[in-house]
């Protein structure tokens, strides 16, 4: 990282940071990465003791040397409320049982977490943040400030900072939307709570100089609440692409999931359409293979295991990004799903960058007209499906197959530089 006296400063406050893993941390870390080569100074400041759900500690090498960290102690409700056991664990890593599948503990933590950690059980880190970064900043000067949720604390943070030092430009950078997101009807929110939670949304959207979006739908949305709103999508490294590996190296058929998969996001479709053609086609369940790499609900995997599908998964579980990063590159198709309903089709997970800047074909699940279809038609990557798109899905799985088997089974990637770190750096720099 080159450093110096004539670059500008910016403070960044975060709570998921290595080693913490998932993609939440690959956004920023980039960015401080790219941004002293275009003229910013980039600090961080993150909690001295998170409580994580998920750690990588490969992506500790990722950070600079040079990169200012600052860290204080924060104090978080989880351990007191342990007597949720697995269903609190799963709330704290982005996952929550739904309908049937709901115990009355996972009700109640749901419940609990929606009506009195307002925004997010990290809100008691604000007050002494404030008060630590109103000293700092005194003592410090900086150019700008950016937050990044969620957890949307941080955002609450940079409020109050923006109160007391005005003239300090400050970006808010939305990872996920606040009241949209679809998981946020789950809640079980009171009618004051919801309240709570929407005025807080609308005082950042207000106050904030720049809100930042990951997805074209989202930045029209927080346009239409009244914030200045502008998209910069999530990305991949130019030199994490690697080569793709030649097709007569795989011996099956390969289809993976990886990250996080909850029941909100279970493509249940395409279990039974690959359910019916291992049972129908020999041949495909000779060579097919589904895997899994990353956190899969267990309710999602105690169906698919008791199912023809069932003795054809391939389980790995949580591995480092590098391995992930080879795992799509073995790969023969890639699976994203999204939340069904129309609100989420803004999301855009992050990994479809690295799946794009791996080279293989992308299968893609959630609402019609999303934004993830758009970058898909507009790369050539893949095909978007609904969750009740049968036919179609079939359709497209044995054309991949039969390619795949033919040894035809290659795609040209079209212009995807627009979404590399570096690319997408250098437009925040210019928005700085």
């Amino acid at each position: 990282m080159n450093v110096n006296m004539e670059n500008k400063k910016v403070l960044i406050i975060a709570y998921y940071w290595p080693p913490a893993g998932g993609p939440g941390v690959q956004r920023w870390l980039k960015f401080t990465k790219y941004l002293p080569d275009f003229g910013w100074e980039p600090t961080v400041f993150i909690p001295e003791n998170p409580s994580y759900p998920i750690v990588d500690e490969t992506l500790e090498k990722d950070v600079s040397k040079d990169l200012h960290v600052i860290k204080t102690k924060i104090w978080e409700p989880y351990q007191l409320a342990e007597i949720f056991g697995k269903d609190n664990k799963k709330f704290k890593a982005g996952q929550f049982d739904v309908g049937e599948n709901q115990s009355w503990k996972s009700k109640l933590s749901i419940w609990v977490r929606g009506n009195f950690f307002i925004p997010d059980a990290r809100v008691f880190w604000v007050k002494p943040s404030v008060d630590f970064l109103k000293k700092f900043l005194r003592e410090n000067h900086y150019d700008a400030l950016v937050t990044t949720g969620p957890p949307h604390s941080m955002h609450l943070i940079g409020l109050e900072l923006k109160k007391e030092f005005p003239n300090l430009k400050w970006i808010a950078d939305f990872r996920d939307p606040w009241t949209e997101i679809s998981y946020y009807k789950h809640l079980k929110l009171t009618q004051w709570a919801d309240k709570k939670h929407r005025a807080l949304e609308q005082q950042v959207f207000s106050n904030a100089d720049v809100t930042l979006a990951t997805s074209y739908t989202d930045a029209e949305n927080f346009k239409r609440k009244g914030a200045n709103a502008i998209c910069i999508t999530n990305g991949y490294e130019q030199d994490s692409n690697g080569e793709n590996l030649k097709q007569d190296q795989s011996k099956k058929f390969v289809l993976s999931y990886i990250g996080v998969l909850e029941q909100l996001r279970n493509p249940e479709v395409l279990w039974q359409v690959l359910d019916e053609l291992i049972t129908e086609d020999k041949d495909f369940q000779k060579h097919f293979q589904l895997k899994f790499i990353g956190r899969i609900d267990n309710k999602i995997l105690a169906k698919i295991d008791n199912s023809p599908l069932g003795r054809l998964v391939v389980n790995r579980g949580y591995v480092s990004h590098a391995e992930s990063n080879l795992e799509m590159r073995m790969s023969d198709l890639l699976l994203i799903t999204n939340f069904p309903d129309e609100s989420s089709k803004g999301i855009i997970p992050g990994k479809i960058f690295e799946y794009l800047a791996s080279g293989k074909h992308i299968l893609s699940f959630g609402p019609e007209d999303s934004d993830v279809k758009r970058i898909l038609e507009e790369t050539d990557a893949g095909q978007h499906f609904s969750y009740n798109d049968a036919v179609a899905l079939k359709a497209f799985i044995l054309k991949c197959y039969l390619q795949w088997k033919s040894g035809k089974y290659h795609r040209n990637i079209t212009s995807i530089e627009q979404f590399s770190r570096r690319n997408l750096t250098k437009k925040l720099a210019e928005i700085l």
